[in-house]
């Protein structure tokens, strides 16, 4: 019997954008058919994120053809997760967004468009105050 070589792959979530409950994500997903793999990507509103540790998973809900719902729970540290991309971001008040199942059609996909990020926002207040102080002469 020919010896294989056994290696532990582990994906490395601090890579991963930050995201939370009512962010759209796409999520490249790798799957396994036979000797094949392909990379499937899989984009929708994250409804929830729990667990803690290496045990953390996030459930992921699109709307497919004939406005059937789909949801699917992704294991954070998953080595089949190739990447995760942060399409949006949304403006929700809850950390599990469970009555969107109820919701039909498009309405289950509307959520409010979130903000800018604060700390790009600092950056820019910093430039501006350094580039005023340069202009008047003072320290």
């Amino acid at each position: 019997m020919a010896e294989k070589e056994v290696k532990l792959i582990t994906s490395d979530p601090s890579t991963y954008p930050d995201f939370r409950a009512g962010d759209t994500v796409r999520v490249h997903y790798k799957i396994i058919e036979g000797d094949k793999a392909r990379i499937q990507p899989y984009e929708g509103i994250v409804l929830s994120r729990k667990g803690s540790g290496t045990s953390k998973s996030f459930t992921v809900r699109r709307i497919g053809a004939d406005n059937v719902a789909v949801e699917r729970i992704f294991p954070l540290f998953s080595p089949n997760i190739e990447k995760i991309e942060l399409v949006k971001t949304g403006d929700v008040r809850r950390a599990k967004l469970y009555y969107l199942r109820e919701k039909k059609g498009r309405e289950a996909m509307r959520i409010k468009e979130g903000k800018v990020k604060v700390s790009s926002t600092k950056e820019v207040v910093a430039e501006e105050s350094t580039a005023t102080t340069e202009e008047t002469g003072q320290e």
